[in-house]
């Protein structure tokens, strides 16, 4: 099949291309577009069996220099100790400004290998081949880098946006199943907000995508690139639109705070846009049945609906702790907490939750 393309049109703008097998195809497009000397290949302990040494022994045989690092898959490893790790095996292997850094992996990957690229020597360019669904249609559109601290998630960062991305809907058919579910609630996020003819296509089509036929895959691939590119590329350091990108995040964040991210992050965000539709209809913003049409849709792709689909049972003193941190969220906007709700399918506000009594009806809902 022919390759599909998506132009950001961020400073520095870039292209992401996916297309079936283009994994076989980087070292050329690389070599015929772009000037560099070395090229460090990050990934992670269960990628790079995988992918790490095949892609290694392309560049070789495209007559490119290429090293492989790796390090130990998981969110633990996103942490600036990681960093200072790979940084050090790049100084010792001679990379400098001249060499690219290419992240091979799921969002961990790319974040760990984007933030180092945007600090390593004050910055060398970096490409990203995302093989997660998740990190396909979101962690690797949008230059957002970063680690994890003891007190948070991603509280080091920078925004540095790659040189290119290559998306290869092959490398899905290796992932387990519950990867691929996690990243079609960020599909189905793009659909809800932004896209609705998107969300009609879902609906028609959920056979075809959960059997990963290629076609199904690579339209919502696309659609999910071609929406957060267009949000990014107006507005590519969160002052304003691309707050849309957290729909379903609020309450999705603090389920996975409040579970100590041992649920995947998908997951979290699907319970949060039903609480978000919930809401929406709570306060007479969207028309009644509308959380129905979602829930219907997140259930057809095998999502959890309910906080306790996501194996939590809220406690006395839980609603308050969850509360909790959706005062701590980054969605909290000069001061006030700032949600993203439905009119209707492909109809989004931002609304500024002032009142508690509306949330607590909608968690209620959603439990």
């Amino acid at each position: 099949m022919k390759q599909k393309i998506v132009k950001v049109r961020t400073k520095p703008p870039y292209h992401i291309i996916i297309k079936s097998d283009i994994l076989y195809e980087i070292p050329d497009d690389l070599k015929n577009n772009f000037t560099f000397g070395k090229v460090a290949i990050i990934t992670d302990s269960q990628v790079g069996q995988i992918y790490g040494n095949l892609l290694l022994k392309l560049f070789q045989e495209a007559g490119l220099k290429a090293n492989l690092f790796s390090f130990q898959a998981g969110e633990q490893s996103k942490n600036i100790e990681t960093v200072v790790k790979l940084a050090r095996e790049l100084i010792r292997a001679k990379f400098d400004r001249k060499d690219i850094i290419l992240a091979l992996g799921g969002g961990v990957v790319g974040d760990v290998a984007g933030f180092l690229a945007s600090i390593y020597l004050r910055g060398i360019p970096f490409v990203q081949v995302p093989t997660s669904l998740l990190a396909q249609v979101d962690a690797s559109i949008g230059g957002k880098t970063g680690v994890d601290l003891p007190e948070g998630k991603n509280l080091l960062g920078t925004f540095y946006q790659p040189a290119r991305v290559y998306i290869d809907p092959d490398v899905l058919k290796t992932l387990p199943e519950t990867h691929l579910r996690d990243g079609l609630a960020e599909v189905i996020k793009y659909a809800c907000t932004l896209k609705p003819k998107f969300f009609n296509f879902l609906e028609k089509n959920s056979k075809s995508v959960l059997s990963l036929e290629e076609r199904a895959l690579i339209r919502i691939i696309y659609d999910s690139c071609q929406a957060k590119a267009k949000v990014v590329s107006k507005d590519e350091k969160e002052s304003g639109l691309r707050r849309v990108l957290n729909f379903g995040h609020t309450l999705g964040h603090a389920l996975e705070a409040f579970a100590d991210y041992t649920v995947p992050h998908g997951f979290c965000v699907a319970v949060g846009m039903v609480y978000a539709c919930k809401l929406s209809e709570i306060i007479g913003l969207a028309p009644k049945g509308l959380s129905q049409r979602v829930e219907k849709l997140l259930k057809v792709y095998q999502l959890p609906t309910r906080v306790s689909e996501l194996g939590l049972s809220l406690k006395e003193g839980d609603v308050e702790k969850i509360f909790s941190y959706f005062g701590r969220d980054k969605k909290v906007w000069k001061g006030k907490l700032t949600m993203v709700l439905l009119k209707n399918i492909g109809d989004f506000v931002f609304y500024e939750a002032t009142d508690p009594s509306p949330l607590e009806k909608a968690l209620a809902e959603t439990v």
